[in-house]
């Protein structure tokens, strides 16, 4: 089994979210970041890198008590490329691999990312990703093999991840999602739908 980390990006603004940080809204009385966090490390790999940024006290506040590594970007307001480098910083040298999660995607559960690992660890050869797919789109939380994209992923600017360093390739393994893996929170109305609340 490759060795493989996760990356929990839970640096950004969620401005379309509104004034409070959307990353402490509460979905079943539990802040969705401390969601993500929880399918995160339920899930095999390790370490669990937590990239805070903006209101990083106040979402370290929301992930007290849980096993995770904590790495501040202080970039963040320039996108999210700035908080995967960061993450991707602060994993061990032996890492081959690292799960993205992203902090606004609260259905995600510990079997999507340890689905994604297997698929990885499977494959021959290694893809250069491993991706959810739900109704033809591409989803989260996704695999990146490092060893092939970290020159890539170090050049990458602005407000996205490794998407457009994915896109047409043909060396990208994916496999089947689910709404869950479709699902991001990024107004109010969207976590009302799941019955949460912003604080």
């Amino acid at each position: 089994m490759p060795d493989v980390g996760t990356i929990l990006l839970a640096a950004g603004l969620g401005s379309r979210f509104g004034p409070e940080p959307k990353l402490l809204a509460l979905l079943d009385g539990v802040p969705l970041v401390r969601h993500a966090a929880g399918a995160a490390l339920g899930a095999r790999p390790r370490p669990v890198i937590a990239v805070l940024g903006a209101h990083a006290d106040r979402v370290r506040a929301a992930l007290a008590g849980l096993d995770l590594i904590h790495a501040v970007n202080p970039d963040y307001r320039l996108g999210l490329a700035t908080s995967l480098r960061a993450g991707l910083a602060a994993l061990p040298p032996s890492c081959s691999a690292a799960v993205v999660v992203l902090g606004d995607m609260p259905c995600v559960t510990a079997a999507h990312i340890d689905r994604l690992v297997e698929a990885f660890a499977g494959a021959a050869p290694l893809p250069v990703a491993v991706v959810p797919v739900q109704d033809g789109r591409r989803g989260n939380p996704v695999l990146l093999n490092l060893r092939r994209l970290a020159p890539d992923i170090a050049r990458l600017q602005g407000d996205h991840g490794a998407g457009p360093l994915l896109r047409g390739r043909t060396d990208v393994l994916e496999i089947p999602g689910d709404p869950s893996t479709a699902l991001d929170i990024d107004t109010p109305s969207s976590l009302a739908a799941l019955g949460g609340h912003a604080v």
